[in-house]
C-alpha cells in the first residue's frame, strides 16, 4: 500500500460532531445497538460480549470488507496520503469502536501503519 498511515476514529454521534475523515461509517441506523440489552448497556467493545454481539449483526461482517476495500480503493489513486476513517454509533461505546477494532485490525495485515484512537469509548453512557 503506498497510503503512509491510516488513522481510525472511532466515536458517538451523542458524543458530539463527526471527527473530520475521509470515510465516514454511520452505523446507527442499519445495526442492532447493544445499548438496548441492559446486559451490555453499560460494557464496552473491551468486552467480549460486547464485540461477539456487534460482530454477529447481520451485515456488520460485509461493512468492514467494504470498508477495507475503500480504503484500498483511496490507496490506488495517484496521490499518497495519510487516511483517515471514522465510524460512529450513537454512544461511540459499542458498534463504532468494535467495528473499528475489527477494520482496524483487518487493515494492518497489509503491512500499512494503522493508528486506532476511540475518542468517545471511555464516556458515560448516554441515556436515551
Amino acid at each position: 500500500m503506498s497510503v503512509t498511515t491510516i488513522e481510525v476514529i472511532s466515536f458517538g454521534y451523542l458524543h458530539g460532531a463527526p471527527p473530520e475523515a475521509h470515510l465516514t461509517l454511520d452505523l446507527r441506523a442499519h445495526f442492532r445497538d447493544p445499548h438496548v440489552d441492559p446486559a451490555l448497556r453499560e460494557l464496552t467493545a473491551a468486552d467480549l460480549p460486547v464485540r461477539r454481539a456487534v460482530m454477529g449483526t447481520p451485515g456488520i461482517r460485509e461493512t468492514i470488507t467494504a470498508a477495507a476495500l475503500l480504503a484500498d480503493a483511496y490507496d490506488a489513486g495517484p496521490s499518497p496520503a495519510p487516511l483517515t476513517v471514522a465510524v460512529g454509533c450513537a454512544g461511540g461505546r459499542h458498534r463504532a469502536a468494535t467495528v473499528a477494532m475489527a477494520l482496524a485490525r483487518r487493515l494492518g495485515k497489509t503491512g500499512t501503519t494503522v493508528h486506532l484512537t476511540h475518542r468517545d469509548l471511555a464516556k458515560p453512557v448516554v441515556d436515551r
